[in-house]
């Protein structure tokens, strides 16, 4: 009897117990006896007294969870490198309801931009035993030492709106040169000639394609596009700055004196700023000068006047990553070879009152 009393107290010590009797917190304290992740960063004097305490008191792990019989924690982590850019919102919303239909559960992360909140939540997420992450990447997602990071995972990953051909990271894209070619065909069709570009920083990935769509299209026509009425948006960490960017630059464009009658902006944010430009100039939109942009964000439909643009779809480029991401867990779970999946998913043309017709 008295040793089964004394079973019986060894199995009931818990992690608080452990805490209380050491003297450090019960995250510590879980840290260290579970050898997560994050315990690399604990000094080993804390670590030793965190197990001297334990082994003191016969803690024993919970082995018989549910958690712990099955292996799977059915949580996936989300990581957004902004949650203030317009883009993520419907990206999110695609991704929330495939996983709710999946049966995952997400773990939102807002990384703001910053390399160290990164890597800290990526082992915070890892630490919960996440089986598979998915990054929404805004236009900032640059730093190769992000990828670099990613890559280390072992577990499934998709990057929505970055691009990486490799074997180990999975991608969602919209065809930027598509809708670069949709844009401008859209304005040559309408009769305009003179046409004014605010293209992407150079360094951005985005930018490339979405150009070298817009110059098959003027090759095609053969319409001369004037170096004089193209100006690049600087590289920013402020997912905002689009708009004063935008506003600036058209202001610059109007100084040189060179005429147009339309206006292609590199996103909407930036066409948004540009509208606010020529409205402080005296030119109304789309009478003065037509205006298109690129993502169709939610205001973009309710800015006045409302705005032509070219349409990433957003949700179902949250849901295509969910799908791919579920195949490599399941893949995972199965102990089955999974090859990184690409995707690029087609643009579309939203015309609206911000570009009107010259014929």
């Amino acid at each position: 009897m008295a040793a089964k009393r004394r079973r019986r107290k060894a199995t009931s010590v818990t992690i608080r117990d452990v805490a209380r009797t050491s003297g450090f917190s019960s995250t510590t304290v879980s840290f260290v006896l579970n050898d997560a992740p994050l315990a690399r960063f604990i000094p080993a004097k804390t670590k030793d007294r965190i197990r001297s305490a334990a082994k003191k008191l016969g803690y024993r792990p919970h082995l018989l969870t549910p958690f712990m019989r099955s292996k799977r924690s059915h949580a996936v982590g989300v990581m957004v490198f902004d949650m203030t850019d317009p883009f993520c919102t419907l990206v999110l919303r695609g991704v929330e309801n495939a996983l709710y239909q999946a049966s995952y559960l997400p773990m939102l992360a807002d990384v703001h931009n910053e390399k160290s909140r990164f890597e800290r939540y990526l082992e915070m997420l890892l630490d919960r035993r996440i089986e598979g992450l998915i990054v929404i990447a805004n236009w900032l997602f640059l730093d190769i030492n992000f990828l670099a990071d990613l890559e280390k995972n072992t577990i499934p990953t998709t990057l929505i709106s970055g691009e990486l051909q490799n074997d180990s990271i999975s991608s969602v894209v919209v065809d930027n040169e598509v809708g670069g070619r949709l844009a401008l065909e859209h304005l040559y069709s309408l009769g305009h000639r003179k046409i004014a570009f605010i293209r992407g920083p150079k360094m951005l990935g985005d930018s490339g394609p979405r150009w070298h769509g817009i110059k098959a299209i003027a090759a095609a026509h053969k319409l001369e596009l004037d170096p004089k009425l193209i100006v690049d948006l600087p590289e920013s960490r402020d997912p905002n700055s689009g708009f004063e960017a935008g506003f600036r630059l058209t202001e610059e464009l109007l100084t040189r004196k060179k005429q147009f009658t339309a206006l292609m902006a590199f996103d909407d944010l930036t066409a948004f700023g540009a509208i606010r430009a020529l409205a402080k100039a005296g030119l109304r939109v789309p009478e003065d000068c037509s205006v298109i942009g690129f993502d169709d964000v939610a205001a973009a439909s309710l800015c006045t006047p409302p705005l032509t643009t070219i349409r990433q779809p957003m949700e179902a480029m949250g849901s295509a990553a969910v799908g791919i991401l579920v195949d490599g867990i399941n893949a995972s779970q199965e102990n089955r070879e999974f090859t990184a999946a690409h995707r690029r998913v087609a643009p579309e043309l939203v015309a609206r009152k911000s570009a009107r017709s010259l014929r």
